[in-house]
Formats: structure tokens, C-alpha cells, sequence
């Protein structure tokens, strides 16, 4: 039976409508949860000439990769290094990596090519000695004793000011002359600079970090949350939330919350390029798996 005119364009229109709210929606979407999009990038053309040549020699260990080697943290021959961009970074970064960890899916590799100066990767149970300087040194890692990343020079002065006190305790017990009351402490600690000079974070998957978390070398170190931001991996860790993030994304949202909340300085992209690898392979794995929407489909034929 046909539909008088009337009612066939009533839902023409309703049809029309749906459809405009559908890709408005998208877009968005789009906007929203794709952080990526935004970013200020060197040329990623080098990335796409390798992709289309497919997989190249690694010139250390010989072996067959895409992009870089991720055992030897270099890029492939393909990949010429003065083509990918180098990232100046305003403290040190050490990555304790699971040795279960995959090493070709691991993103902590990124943070090495890109910044090499400035970050080392440790298998564990390989940890570096930080008992002598848990005073510059933090731990990304949330928790109930965790602290805002702007509130991190507050608690190393502390840190630090709490180490002294106790050496000098130490020495000459019943002086009280070195005493400071709290009040004259925490005036002192806002007039001084920061005291980090190195972040520590653990690259593993969430199910394995206990592991690491709870060895003693780490025990004294100040643990450090991130504010919270929705993870771009397409390696998403089933049961976990989407806020849980892969290490080079954790790694470059503290060094973009280090720069305004402790530099105090206005974020203009200067890290950005950590994620020259990530946000590439983010969109071709965007690609592969973005087939048209069905509703969309439906109602434009």
C-alpha cells in the first residue's frame, strides 16, 4: 500500500533529521575522545613512505622490523634518523618494564627513540638505586598515598627537609637549635624550586604491575596520580577502565601537567612529537577498523 504525500515526506523529513543528529554526533565523538587529532607533529610522511615499503632491516641487530627495532631503540633502515623528530624533555625519565612485557607492543620504546638523551628502559628486576636521592625522584603510580602532580615539589621539599632533619638528629641528638617549627617548614618549601629531576614509570600491563609496585627499591620514592584521561591504545586491557593508559601516553600527559602545574609555563606542543610513532599507528589501526556505520547506511540508501 502507498503512503500519502503528506505522511512519505513527515518521515522523509524524521529520516533526514535522524540522519544529520547521527553524524553530528560522530563528529562530536570524534572530537572528544580522539586527543590525537590536535597535536603538533613533525611530517609523518617518513612513516608512510615505511609503511608502503613494508618491513626494514634494523642496522644493530639485522633483524626485520617495522618502523624501529623495539630491542635495539633504534629505527629501521628505512626510517632515517634525522627524519623523526627529537624531543628535548625537562627532567629524566626511567621506564621499569615487566619482563613479560611483549616487547613489540610495549609503546615505552616510543619515549626512547624519540627522547634517547633523556630516558633509559630497565627490565625488571634490573631497578636503578634511588635511596640516595628519593628527594628528586617520584614514581607515577596511583594510590591512596599518591599526589597531584602540582603538589609534587611541596612533598619532595618536604622529603628532603625530613632527611636532613633526621641526619642532624643523628649526630647531635639533644640540639634543639636546628628545630623548625611546620609552619616556618612548609614557608620554606614554597620559596624554593622544584627538586624533581627524574620520573620513574612502570611499563607493564595492569594485571602485573603488583609485581614491580611492591619491590622495596620503590617503596621509598613519592607516588605520583595523573589527572584522569581516556586512553587512544587499540590494545585495550579487557575488564580494565579506559582511563587506564599505555606508558607513552602516561608519560607524555605528566610531562604536558609538569609544564603547566610546576614550570607554570603555557603548553605549546613541546611534546607532542613523543607521540609521532603512537598517533601514526593509532590512525592506520583507526583505519583498518572503521567500517561504515550501519544506521548511516541505512538510512542514506
Amino acid at each position: 500500500m502507498s503512503l500519502s504525500a503528506p505522511i512519505f515526506l513527515k518521515e522523509r523529513e524524521e529520516d533526514n533529521s535522524k540522519f544529520v543528529e547521527i553524524q553530528q554526533s560522530q563528529t562530536t565523538c570524534i572530537a572528544a575522545e580522539d586527543p590525537l587529532q590536535n597535536l603538533c607533529l613533525a611530517s609523518q610522511e617518513v612513516l608512510k613512505k615505511a609503511q608502503q615499503n613494508g618491513r626494514s632491516k634494523c642496522l644493530k641487530c639485522g633483524g626485520s622490523r617495522m618502523f624501529y627495532c623495539y630491542t635495539c631503540y633504534v629505527p629501521v633502515e628505512n626510517v632515517p634518523v634525522e627524519q623523526i623528530p627529537h624531543v628535548k624533555l625537562p627532567l629524566k625519565i626511567d621506564i621499569i618494564k615487566h619482563p613479560n612485557e611483549t616487547d613489540g607492543k610495549s609503546t615505552a620504546v616510543h619515549a626512547k627513540l624519540l627522547a634517547p638523551e633523556f630516558v633509559n628502559i630497565y627490565t625488571y628486576p634490573c631497578i636503578p638505586e634511588y635511596e640516595e636521592k628519593d628527594h628528586e625522584v617520584a614514581l607515577v603510580f596511583p594510590g591512596p598515598k599518591s599526589v597531584s602532580v602540582k603538589d609534587i615539589s611541596f612533598h619532595l621539599q618536604k622529603k628532603s627537609q625530613n632527611s636532613v632533619r633526621g641526619k642532624n638528629d643523628d649526630l647531635d641528638n639533644p640540639s634543639i637549635k636546628r628545630k623548625k617549627t611546620e609552619e616556618q617548614d612548609l614557608n620554606d618549601s614554597k620559596c624554593k624550586d622544584t627538586t624533581l629531576k627524574k620520573i620513574v614509570f612502570i611499563d607493564s600491563t595492569w594485571n602485573q604491575t603488583n609485581k614491580i609496585f611492591t619491590d622495596e627499591r620503590l617503596q621509598g620514592l613519592l607516588q605520583v596520580e595523573l589527572k584522569t584521561r581516556k586512553t587512544c591504545f587499540w590494545r585495550h586491557q579487557k575488564g580494565k577502565p579506559d582511563t587506564f593508559l599505555s606508558t607513552i601516553e602516561a608519560i607524555y600527559y605528566f610531562l604536558v601537567d609538569y609544564h603547566t602545574d610546576i614550570l607554570k609555563e603555557k603548553y605549546k606542543g613541546q611534546y607532542d612529537n613523543l607521540l609521532f610513532f603512537y598517533s601514526f599507528m593509532h590512525q592506520l589501526i583507526k583505519n583498518a577498523k572503521c567500517p561504515e556505520d550501519k544506521e548511516t547506511r541505512k538510512l542514506t540508501h
